[in-house]
């Protein structure tokens, strides 16, 4: 049974695409499935090549990465879109998370870093570089004085006090500190919580919680 990272590269930039491919090329268990210069094509594409792992440019003609990133998401949520761009302004890294992407990476990042997160997507986790997590984290602590109205929601005490944590940028170490907990029994809540929020991610998770009233 192949062990290979099927990806599809959505860029409107040939080169770039070529570029990439090349990259990727290089790894042992990655290997580039189709590629799309705007995000119809994208869309369709996943449901010919079957991808596992989408690398998403937001600025693209006909459709752009957060609308393709929203319909991927809805006709193949098995497949994960990582958004790959030049625009590290906050509307555009909350408009892809919240279409469902599983990671956000500027185009200048290094090649170890982009391998990593592409491998973490096909295991079905977030891997976000710092600055943006930072932002996720920010935007958390800005809307903090700004609660929503609580709505019903399924989390438990204990899990409202670890999401309210995760909101707030610890790390699972962190929180198993903070509620005197082992540090396994904070990822079998996490794992819960991912469950119960419908939430891909850490980050997903925070900004439901966020939605809800939790945070």
């Amino acid at each position: 049974m192949s062990t290979l990272i099927r990806i599809l590269l959505a860029d409107d930039q040939a080169l770039f695409r070529e570029s990439l491919a090349l990259l990727l090329a290089t790894q042992p268990d990655m290997l580039v499935a189709g590629e799309a210069a705007d995000g119809e094509a994208a869309v369709a594409l996943v449901a010919t090549v079957r991808p596992q792992v989408v690398l998403m440019d937001l600025r693209m003609p006909i459709l752009d990465g957060v609308a393709a990133t929203r319909r991927v998401r809805a006709t193949h949520p098995d497949v994960q879109v990582i958004v790959l761009t030049t625009f590290d302004d906050d509307a555009d890294v909350f408009a892809a998370l919240r279409a469902g992407a599983i990671g956000y990476l500027l185009k200048d990042v290094s090649g170890e870093t982009l391998y990593a997160a592409v491998r973490a997507a096909a295991r079905g986790q977030s891997l976000l570089p710092p600055p943006i997590a930072t932002k996720v984290v920010a935007e958390l602590a800005r809307l903090g004085g700004q609660p929503a109205a609580p709505q019903p929601h399924p989390l438990s005490e204990r899990e409202v006090e670890i999401v309210r944590l995760l909101a707030r940028g610890a790390t699972n170490r962190e929180i198993a500190t903070a509620l005197v907990l082992a540090e396994g029994t904070v990822k079998n809540h996490l794992t819960s919580i991912l469950g119960k929020l419908g939430a891909r991610d850490r980050a997903q998770a925070a900004l439901i919680a966020k939605d809800l009233g939790i945070v």
